[in-house]
């Protein structure tokens, strides 16, 4: 997943948010002109295994399988692709009756797939002192009640388990920082709005004194960023029985206010425009953005970067700022599950697999260590590797941050436990007027799409009964 400046490629999101809500960005690997044979295999020991990623992801896994396969005697077949590449091969292979033994799924196709019998119930394959030892939003995300419809809650079976859980954190250059002598931001208690903003300022100057600013204090995309501040207001977009969408509430509007002036008002972003000649992205690694996202799969391109030019880019993790003194942060969490097919011939090897990739220590200290993801395991996580490993490893001085947000900060993105995402989507089609050009206040956006996305809302809980009475 790319950030790219305030609102760009806002309005291509359909659809796409739950699929990159975690993991790495799959710059490399996997040709998309090939088309892999997917199908599940055929003797009693040998699995497919479909995922997406880039080549952290790929080393990784290959050492963890490389050591399942030698504990197993199984043959596994690992096909990759790129997170762009992945969901239209996988419904591919889906529609063609070729579905991998073992895949990566999000969270919000795990009611259209059980429906259509195409993911195996894994609830008998794992103890339950297992299940109690991962991130409950990584069990509760691929929950399912197939009678009732309702997802996430504890108890139901789950028809998957989680790849990893993602804590979208955030991040600050700690060498401009240093450079500029400012003191650097609490890594335990959030800013303020209006000291994050003062900090902004502060960062935003023209270094070469051509009249043009080079540096920035930050540069964030909206469709990704918005989330953390709107929470950090006390506002949302649904209300907890998922039935109602609450966009069109003053602390909502404020939340979104401010941050569309952050470029607008205070200019403490690049433009659209400059945007566009170098995403905030790339500017955030040349050492041009003060405050920037920083999620597990950034870390082992962050660490490259920083290893390669370490005069102008270091970095570490902190809390999101918060509207007022006080109030609490919060962050999404996103998920990829690992799921098993219904009709692979292998099933119990195929769930042996999923278990493993998602629960066994030495896997997880593999992947871990290889900087795709933090732990699954709780006891791990909070423990040797917090203590020890992370930092030997490369993580970040602040690491624990990304353990809070998956122990009691991080949220799921909005649409993740609806049928269908269409009206939370609908949200951003349209937000350039507010962050972009200014031409719509946030009050009054809000208004207007709180009747659009509360018509698709409905609409998906109408598509979820249709579906429950053909499956």
């Amino acid at each position: 997943m790319r950030k790219k400046g305030m609102a760009a490629a806002a309005v291509t999101v359909a659809g796409a948010l739950l699929l990159a809500a975690c993991s790495s960005d799959g710059s490399s690997g996997g040709d998309a002109s090939e088309e892999p044979d997917t199908s599940g295999g055929d003797a009693p020991n040998e699995l497919t295994f479909m995922f997406r990623g880039g080549e952290y992801d790929k080393l990784a896994y290959e050492t963890a399988i490389a050591a399942f396969e030698e504990e197993t005697g199984a043959d596994v077949t690992m096909i990759i692709t790129d997170a762009d590449q992945y969901a239209t091969k996988l419904q591919a292979a889906i529609a063609g009756n070729q579905v991998p033994d073992v895949f990566y799924v999000e969270p919000g196709r795990i009611q259209g797939y059980v429906y259509a019998n195409v993911l195996a119930d894994l609830t008998e394959y794992v103890d339950q002192s297992v299940i109690d030892n991962i991130w409950d939003f990584g069990v509760d995300a691929y929950r399912f009640n197939v009678e009732t419809g309702e997802r996430g809650l504890d108890g139901d079976p789950f028809f998957a388990l989680p790849k990893d859980v993602g804590p979208f954190g955030f991040g600050y250059n700690t060498v401009m920082f240093e450079e500029m002598g400012l003191e650097a931001p609490s890594p335990d208690e959030p800013m303020t709005f209006a000291e994050f903003t003062d900090l902004a300022k502060q960062l935003t100057v023209d270094k070469d004194g051509d009249g043009e600013l080079d540096q920035w204090g930050t540069g964030l995309n909206v469709v990704w960023n918005s989330q953390a501040f709107v929470w950090g207001a006390g506002a949302d977009w649904i209300s907890e029985d998922q039935k109602t969408v609450t966009v069109d509430t003053p602390e909502f509007a404020e939340a979104l206010q401010w941050f569309a002036d952050l470029g607008l008002v205070e200019g403490v972003t690049p433009s659209a425009e400059q945007a566009q000649t170098l995403d905030t992205y790339q500017r955030w690694m040349a050492g041009e953005i003060g405050f920037f996202p920083v999620a597990p799969w950034d870390i082992g391109t962050y660490n490259q970067v920083a290893a390669d030019n370490p005069d102008t880019f270091g970095y570490d993790v902190i809390p999101y700022p918060v509207a007022n003194a006080g109030d609490d942060w919060a962050t999404w969490l996103g998920s990829l599950g690992i799921a098993v097919s219904e009709n692979s011939k292998n099933k119990e090897l195929a769930a042996q697999l999923a278990t493993y990739l998602s629960t066994d220590l030495e896997a997880q200290k593999i992947l871990a260590e290889n900087k795709v993801q933090i732990p699954n395991l709780i006891d791990y996580a909070t423990g040797e590797w917090l203590e020890t490993d992370a930092l030997a490893a490369g993580w970040p001085a602040n690491t624990k941050a990304f353990v809070e947000i998956a122990q009691e900060k991080g949220r799921p993105l909005p649409g993740t436990w609806t049928y269908t995402p269409e009206w939370y989507d609908n949200f951003w089609v349209g937000i350039e007027s507010v962050v972009d050009t200014g031409d719509q206040t946030a009050a009054d956006y809000v208004a207007g799409k709180q009747t659009e996305m509360q018509m698709l809302l409905d609409q998906s809980w109408v598509s979820a009964d249709q579906a429950k009475a053909q499956g």
